[in-house]
């Protein structure tokens, strides 16, 4: 284990070392949550709909929490470009601590820039019901960035190539995110987009955190948990499986 906690404690370093990495991954969510908070709130509220600020900002700390975790897997073609990996590969460790202590890695960044969103909305107008609601909030988070980082792992695990990394992580993370309920609520969308969104892994962590954050389920505590952990479990399984894979 002890490879598990040198390989998290890397990624850590990695992260906090880099100020501008730090503050620009702050910048989408905090226009998300400006523009779209403050600008729409006033139309949601008139439709019935109460403080726009409160529903929205669940979906914001998701989409954080996402974006950091998937992104996470670009590390893996960096250190193979830079001889890195090959030399963490060739260590008489197996493959699997590897996995798992770049993913814990991964998943602390992303629920710490979770953390950081959740305080900034505050600022902007967002009102926490129960601090005890925290540590629900911070479960759904973990979950969220266990499934997300190890699918950007099992991505990049395939591939060398950075910048079809990046592509290929824009095409999916973007539906993931607009898909998943985030932006608006689930009731009245039409049955095929509420069959598309049902599929997305996403909306249970969205909906996981409203219901977390007194804002409300819209599935239930129970389904919203065990879907996250079920995907969870074979994302990890599939990423460890590619991870392997990876010839030196």
């Amino acid at each position: 284990m002890g490879a598990v906690y040198i390989l998290w404690l890397r990624q850590l370093k990695r992260y906090f070392r880099s100020k501008a990495r730090l503050i620009g991954s702050l910048g989408q969510p905090l226009l998300f949550l400006v523009a779209l908070g403050l600008g729409f709130g006033p139309i949601y509220q008139k439709a019935g709909g109460g403080s726009y600020i409160q529903f929205l900002t669940p979906g914001i700390i998701a989409m954080s929490v996402l974006f950091t975790a998937m992104f996470s897997g670009i590390e893996i073609i960096w250190d193979r470009q830079f001889g890195f990996l090959k030399e963490t590969l060739v260590a008489p460790v197996s493959r699997l601590e590897i996995m798992i202590g770049r993913t814990l890695g991964g998943a602390t960044v992303a629920i710490f820039q979770g953390m950081v969103v959740l305080l900034i909305s505050l600022l902007v107008g967002f009102r926490l019901t129960n601090l005890g609601d925290l540590l629900l909030a911070f479960l759904f988070m973990l979950l969220i960035s266990l499934d997300f980082t190890a699918l950007g792992t099992a991505i990049a695990s395939l591939m060398e190539d950075m910048h079809g990394f990046q592509l290929i992580m824009n095409f999916l993370v973007m539906p993931l995110f607009f898909l998943s309920g985030a932006l608006f609520p689930f009731e009245g969308l039409p049955k095929t987009l509420k069959i598309v969104s049902s599929l997305d892994p996403l909306s249970y962590g969205v909906d996981g955190l409203r219901g977390a954050l007194g804002v409300g389920y819209h599935f239930s505590f129970l389904q919203d948990f065990f879907i996250l952990a079920a995907a969870s479990g074979l994302l990890l399984m599939v990423g460890s499986y590619l991870f392997s894979k990876i010839e030196l």
